[in-house]
């Protein structure tokens, strides 16, 4: 019998909300099977993202563009025909990017180009001007002797690593995250990065980074690949070099957005779902066509194409257009922590947050009997070039919260080879959105929702 659990015994390791032994019949293989194959068909996944890069394009948390995205997520699932369609507020503290300017000034003055990491403080009016003083690490900054930047730039030159799987960002974004503390500890008045990015493109990777209290806050940059090619080149001459900043960029007043949430009802057990998520925010410099408009596109596609069918199933498909997920999950959060009392109903999720590459192996994290399930799952998906991983999937980012209390959820592996090429940056647009590519995401997604939704039996609650 189902019930309802508390946070309590949310955290409960190896607690099941049902005793069935997990099955999927032939007849609903075979629907999700035509189901994958309509998706290939299928346009609305695409339109989705053409709509929204279009119609709102950068939608920076706090921002204008933020408020247009949650009016067009609300008005687009009521045209795609959603069951239900509503929205959760999210509350959360704004930043504003002004002008962003930096040159060499000696001893071979050039310009260079650089962006403002997300709540940066700016420099001081006119700017500063400091000599360069460089560590190809953060572990290198922080193991530095006390006072070794004083009054100097810290600049940090580690190259971010290309990788399929996307495994190359974590130990590069260290830099970004937590330099600016480590930098200011060390005496510097500023620190410019390397983009956490794999491309050679004369842009810079924007992304969020963190101070800490009782650390005094200094500006925090990064500069272009090319751009710290130069600066290393100059570097090795010998010579002082110095580097003039000049950064608008100032904290603003709490604001609040919202999540949006579209509901295809189910037929039999309504209360019961499944969560297909992306994030609806993007950072301010591109429109945000891979980052996240593309899983935003495929998750609501997914359940469109389910909508479809002559009749609801089983269970509910929820799909959640995510709130300020770039700034520190805080839509993923407020999703948890206003759903913790139901959480048992939750049958998986997954989330889209990678770009459009194509999908190349699902990983799932169920419990052990529900595994049989998930191998005819992907048995579907085999014609889409996908294989079976591991039972040990993250979910994605926004899912992180309700992970940390035990639901199922399952990882869909897109490739990321370019992925980072593009993440963060004014290249971000919807030209790198391949139709193709979105169609195949789109089938996997819309066969794991309407498997899960019409399973005898669940995937497991509280699980490690």
């Amino acid at each position: 019998m189902k019930a309802l659990i508390g946070l309590s015994a949310c955290l409960f390791v190896g607690a099941s909300a049902f005793a069935q032994v997990p099955t999927i019949d032939d007849k609903h293989l075979k629907i999700a099977a035509e189901l994958r194959d309509e998706a290939l068909k299928s346009s609305i996944g695409y339109e989705v993202v053409e709509s929204l890069t279009t119609e709102v394009g950068p939608r920076m948390a706090g921002t204008p563009g933020d408020a247009a995205a949650v009016k067009w997520g609300v008005a687009k699932l009521q045209e795609l025909g959603f069951d239900k369609v509503w929205t959760e507020p999210v509350t959360f503290p704004t930043w504003k990017r002004g002008s962003e300017k930096a040159e060499v000034i000696s001893p071979y003055p050039q310009p260079l180009v650089i962006t403002a990491l997300g709540f940066s403080v700016g420099t001081p009016e006119g700017g500063l001007s400091a000599e360069i003083i460089e560590f190809d690490t953060l572990e290198d900054l922080v193991n530095a002797p006390e006072g070794i930047a004083e009054g100097k730039i810290i600049f940090i030159k580690n190259r971010m690593k290309r990788a399929r799987d996307g495994s190359g960002y974590g130990p590069a974004v260290s830099a970004r995250g937590r330099g600016a503390v480590e930098a200011a500890k060390k005496g510097a008045v500023a620190i410019i990065i390397r983009s956490i990015g794999t491309d050679s493109h004369r842009m810079a990777h924007t992304g969020m980074m963190r101070y800490e209290e009782g650390v005094k806050r200094i500006p925090a940059a990064a500069l272009s690949a090319p751009d710290a090619d130069l600066l290393e080149n100059m570097i090795r001459r010998g010579k002082p070099v110095t580097v003039k900043l000049e950064i608008e960029a100032e904290d603003g007043p709490d604001y609040t957005s919202q999540n949006v949430i579209g509901e295809i009802r189910g037929s039999e057990k309504p209360d019961e779902y499944i969560i297909l998520g992306a994030h609806l925010d993007s950072w301010d410099l591109g429109t945000g066509a891979l980052d996240d408009g593309a899983g935003i596109g495929i998750t609501v596609a997914a359940a469109e194409l389910i909508a479809r069918l002559p009749e609801r199933p089983k269970r509910s498909i929820r799909v959640i257009m995510f709130a300020n997920e770039e700034q520190g999950l805080v839509g993923g959060k407020a999703y948890a922590e206003a759903h913790k009392d139901e959480l048992s109903r939750i049958i998986t999720a997954a989330e889209s947050d990678f770009g459009a590459g194509k999908i190349w192996r699902v990983d799932s994290r169920v419990k052990q009997e529900a595994i049989p399930v998930v191998e005819k799952m992907v048995k579907v998906m085999e014609p889409l070039g996908i294989s079976y991983g591991n039972n040990r999937a993250g979910g994605g980012p926004d899912l992180i919260p309700l992970r940390g209390y035990g639901i199922s959820v399952f990882s869909l592996r897109q490739d990321g080879t370019d992925y980072f090429d593009y993440h963060h940056t004014p290249d971000d647009t919807f030209d790198k959105i391949e139709k193709e590519s979105l169609d195949q995401n789109t089938a996997a997604y819309v066969v794991l929702a309407y498997i899960a939704a019409q399973m005898e039996g669940d995937f497991g609650f509280g699980i490690e």
